[in-house]
């Protein structure tokens, strides 16, 4: 029998999923309880990441007042790299140096302490070091969770996973099965203690603003995947991460540690990161299945947010304005269920779905749909072309006493011996489609 409700929600996970979701409802007067694992909200993180400031001033419109912010960015390069160099784009604008800033370096584990502190200040009741086991069922509906401590048994009329990638309560329940390792990445990151006027100078920035540097390449060693430097006030994040998957297929490949440790010697990185001083490293699982490996998020009395349902846009790297957008979305539509009396069935949370297709999120992940399939077939993508591409830009650039038109027609001859007329014109449709 249905034991009486003792909270409107239970939110399990503090990242900005959680977050969001148990604030937003929290700001809406509702009795709402978060569940952490971690010692506090943040304290499994210690790596560097981006803010995108749209999602959150839709939650917090006034959180640039003082949220742990590292720098505003004004600067993205896009770099392709072969073994001894890169041939990549800088798009910057002076327009990014105004405010409101669009997007923010953060460090996550004061970010996400911050945030928390205004989910509980908006009057959710936060519970740390506590593990949630497993849902409680009535029937086929979700009404508690159960937990790791004495009279562990808690019910709310509904209940909110943002319990990370691979959710396992989720798969505990049966709503989705085990992730698949070609739909995630394993990423290792290191924050490089560096004073502020090194960074300044180096990366031709000021007291404030930032640069952003997305690479792919050699550095992957012929995986599927990327590697990303970020400023922060007094460090630099850098990273490398590849699909899961191509980990496992060839056990004897490069390790995720030894990957960065090559990245960070690469000739075009290493003057960027000199002297740098490692601060923390840490391994984490990023979902990057994109649309096709998204489950069901929602269901009798439960709804699923952020990477516990695999919202990632790993076309443009975007990640936690997808998950402060879904926890909003799971939030508004737990609220507006509570003021219709409509109850928390499926027939009523199939609204938080609804606002995802409406939104950037769905829409995103459906234009980007079929990214993972191809990039996954063709690994030329990550190994012959950055070569080809970078050993033309040497070919022009050089002066040397040959004509250009002769360079071209060698460039030219250097594409179809690698790949043939047929090969080209077929990933250049590949890629259209991965991207159109």
């Amino acid at each position: 029998m249905k034991k009486p409700s003792q909270f409107d929600a239970i939110v399990v996970g503090a990242g900005p999923s959680g977050n969001a979701c148990a604030y937003t409802m929290a700001k809406a007067g509702l009795k709402v309880l978060q569940i952490e694992r971690g010692e506090y909200p943040g304290s499994k993180n210690v790596q560097g990441a981006i803010l995108y400031a749209k999602a959150l001033e839709e939650i917090i419109p006034d959180f640039r007042e003082d949220a742990p912010l590292e720098r505003h960015i004004i600067e993205q390069r896009m770099w392709v790299l072969d073994e001894t160099s890169f041939v990549g784009t800088h798009v910057r604008s002076a327009d990014y140096d105004k405010p409101p800033y669009n997007r923010y370096t953060i460090i996550r584990a004061q970010f996400d302490k911050w945030f928390s502190s205004k989910v509980r200040e908006a009057g959710a009741l936060l519970i740390c070091e506590t593990t949630v086991n497993h849902l409680i069922m009535d029937g086929d509906q979700v009404v508690g969770v159960q937990c790791d401590r004495e009279h562990g048994d808690v019910y709310a009329d509904v209940v909110v996973l943002a319990d990370g990638v691979n959710s396992t309560l989720a798969r505990k329940a049966g709503f989705h099965g085990e992730i698949k390792s070609d739909n995630v990445a394993l990423a290792v990151k290191e924050i490089l203690f560096m004073p502020e006027e090194t960074i300044r100078q180096r990366f031709n920035i000021g007291e404030e603003s930032g640069v952003v540097i997305e690479m792919v390449g050699r550095i992957t060693d012929g995986m599927l995947g990327t590697g990303f430097l970020y400023t922060n006030k007094e460090s630099l994040t850098i990273g490398v991460g590849c699909m899961l998957g191509d980990f496992k297929k060839n056990p004897n490949r490069t390790s995720p540690y030894v990957l960065l440790e090559q990245m960070k010697r690469h000739p075009a990185i290493a003057p960027l990161i000199e002297g740098g001083e490692m601060k923390e490293y840490c391994a984490h699982l990023i979902p990057e299945g994109g649309f096709h490996a998204i489950p069901q998020v929602y269901g009798n009395g439960w709804m699923i947010v952020g990477d516990s349902g695999g919202f990632v846009n790993a076309a443009h790297r975007e990640g936690s304005n997808l998950a402060m957008t879904t926890g909003r979305l799971a939030a508004e539509t737990v609220i507006q269920a509570k003021a219709a009396g409509d109850g928390y069935r499926a027939s009523t949370l199939k609204a938080y779905k609804a606002a995802l297709d409406d939104s950037f999120v769905m829409k995103d992940l459906h234009k980007y749909r079929d990214m993972p399939a191809v990039l996954h077939k063709n690994p030329q993508f990550f190994t012959t072309y950055p070569d080809l591409v970078a050993n033309a830009a040497r070919t022009m650039i050089t002066v040397d006493g040959i004509d250009k038109k002769t360079k071209e027609r060698e460039i030219f001859s250097s594409f179809r011996k690698s790949r043939r007329l047929s090969g080209l014109v077929g990933d250049a449709y590949k890629l259209w489609r991965a991207f159109r």
